[in-house]
């Protein structure tokens, strides 16, 4: 079981990626948009540009693991969508 909520439905995410605000990174673009949920909800997308399922996976990993240990910090609900970019598989 996670500890954090995720996004799961194509609908949630366009909702983000739509009327939410973005920032980028050489490793991540991060999509964001504040809601009256009392929660923080999370989702991950790794395209194949990535390269193999297995980088794209490490690629989620990592990304996942770094919103956790950030997950305290949040003082407001938010839907987040953060796109996986080449670099993200290879950040320590």
């Amino acid at each position: 079981m996670s500890d954090f909520v995720t996004l799961n439905e194509n609908r949630e995410f366009r909702r983000v990626y739509n009327r939410g605000e973005s920032y980028v990174s050489p490793a991540l673009v991060v999509y964001f948009k504040e809601t009256h949920a009392g929660f923080c909800r999370l989702g991950i997308t790794a395209g194949k540009k990535i390269g193999t399922a297995v980088l794209r996976n490490r690629a989620k990993r990592v990304v996942r693991e770094a919103y956790k240990a950030l997950l305290p910090n949040f003082n407001k609900s938010v839907d987040m969508v953060i796109v996986a970019r080449k670099k993200a598989a290879f950040v320590k």
